[in-house]
């Protein structure tokens, strides 16, 4: 596809998915005394399974762990979702410093920085932490038991990451005794291999800008690359379009590839004629194949 007419695709499929107007939730519940430490909890729409607690989706939003981007550009995904039958808790976590445009960021030329070292990453394990006693709390049409996180671009990342935290290094604040109480993970475009990525210069950098710079990337990113924190035993599937040009396909089949070394076996779903936004896009064909991969590990 020529260049310029991919742009036009990417910029149309932007559009579309960002038209949708902001839906809001049914509650929202603080795990942490920062503002941006909350999570909003939308009840299942529709009864999947009647008389049954729905299943818990949990949403980590995209941007380019960049501030400007927060989860309410994901809150008609997180709809979407419920009106599928699931339940949904959409987190929002510390990002880097203000500035810029979601498109013009995520493609890395935007002036807001990338995420927050160790803050991103102390807020998504913080989340998922008090998630089971919010739910209770909140959510009662939800089933705890049952719980699938994903996340869309740097949210997929995070996804990774987040059932990853007991094959972190030994010193590690996150590392947890044992595998999280997950059904699995769908990770969307996933920033999910660190060094193919970073080659790439995908979202302009924000990689180096996350772990802190050019000096702190080697040292921090065993702590930080999902890449490198496999297996995890836990049930992962990728979905990605193959006309992605803000996270390319290189990245979810590297990602692919040293699981499959690891000795672990995770689906990887490409699309046809599909880019970046559509997988988070009601709209759009692929954001029913990602709610489908989603009930098949939830249910």
């Amino acid at each position: 596809m020529p260049e310029d007419v991919a742009a036009a695709r990417a910029a149309a499929e932007e559009e579309s998915a960002f038209s949708h107007p902001p839906v809001d939730p049914d509650a929202i519940a603080s795990y942490g005394d920062h503002p941006d430490q909350v999570i909003d909890f939308y009840a299942p729409r529709a009864e999947a399974v009647l008389g049954v607690p729905a299943p818990l989706v949990v949403v980590l939003h995209g941007g380019a762990w960049r501030a400007p981007y927060d989860r309410r550009h994901v809150t008609p995904f997180a709809d979407f979702l419920a009106r599928r039958g699931f339940a949904v808790a959409n987190v929002e976590y510390r990002r880097g410093a203000q500035g810029g445009d979601f498109g013009a960021a995520d493609s890395g030329t935007g002036g807001a920085v990338a995420g927050r070292w160790p803050d991103t990453f102390d807020d998504v394990a913080a989340a998922l932490d008090a998630l089971p006693a919010l739910v209770r709390e909140v959510l009662p049409q939800a089933d705890a038991r049952r719980i699938v996180v994903t996340g869309h671009s740097a949210g997929g990342h995070l996804a990774l990451w987040a059932a990853a935290r007991h094959v972190l290094p030994a010193d590690a604040p996150w590392r947890t005794d044992r595998p999280a109480p997950l059904r699995g993970v769908v990770a969307l475009a996933p920033i999910a291999d660190f060094a193919v990525a970073d080659k790439l210069d995908v979202c302009g950098g924000a990689l180096r800008q996350l772990l802190g710079g050019q000096a702190e990337f080697a040292e921090r990113q065993p702590y930080a690359d999902p890449s490198l924190l496999l297996p995890t035993g836990i049930a992962t599937t990728v979905v990605q379009g193959r006309t992605d040009v803000v996270v390319p396909q290189a990245v979810a089949e590297s990602y692919a590839d040293a699981a499959a070394k690891a000795g672990e076996v995770i689906g990887l779903t490409l699309l046809e004629d599909v880019g970046h936004f559509p997988l988070i896009d009601p709209a759009a064909d692929a954001c029913a194949v990602v709610a489908e991969e989603i009930a098949q590990l939830a249910w």
